[in-house]
């Protein structure tokens, strides 16, 4: 059982991570809307979805696919 122990402790600190990086972002881009230019997160969250809308049909798949697992936290 040392090993599902492990695997819980990494699956536990990498959920963490992941909902603090994701609400770090959310409020960088509260920021960025009330006080354009400080973060530029607006642009970037931009240019991100561009890169995968114009890969076509692959890249709204990829698009789905990458909203679907950010979503699931």
């Amino acid at each position: 059982m040392n090993i599902e122990n492990a695997v819980n402790t990494v699956t536990s600190v990498a959920n963490g991570v992941i909902a603090l990086g994701l609400s770090l972002v959310t409020v960088a881009l509260v920021v960025d809307i009330l006080f354009p230019g400080t973060t530029n997160i607006v642009a970037g969250v931009t240019g991100l979805v561009e890169q995968f809308t114009s890969g076509g049909l692959v890249g709204l798949i990829a698009l789905v696919i990458f909203v679907a697992i950010a979503g699931r936290s």
